[in-house]
């Protein structure tokens, strides 16, 4: 878990540091690189949560879809609650880039 932590900190900080680059190169300042480094966060982890959840979810409904073929209605649903994630994700990235 240590080594995870270590590899999601040190990309962090180096899109941090090039967005310090990006905006100083381009003249428009640090806030509209971190934004944009915001916006890629939002939609990145928010689909990357989303992908983890629905694995899950789905190994789970298939085994309960094979045992009782009824449960493939609720299955599904519990398949589609994950996407609200990316959705808010791109709610989130939209409400950020418009401040650009």
């Amino acid at each position: 878990m240590k080594k995870w932590s270590v590899l999601l900190a040190v990309l962090v900080l180096g899109a941090l540091a090039f967005a310090e680059e990006a905006a100083g190169a381009a003249g428009v300042g640090i806030g509209k690189g971190l934004i944009a480094v915001g916006v890629g966060l939002a939609i990145g982890l928010s689909a990357l949560g989303t992908g983890w959840a629905q694995s899950r979810i789905g190994a789970a409904a298939v085994g309960a879809v094979a045992e009782k073929p009824s449960m493939f209605g609720t299955g599904i649903i519990f398949l589609l609650l994950p996407e609200t994630l990316v959705i808010f994700g791109f709610l989130l990235a939209f409400l950020l880039w418009i401040k650009i």
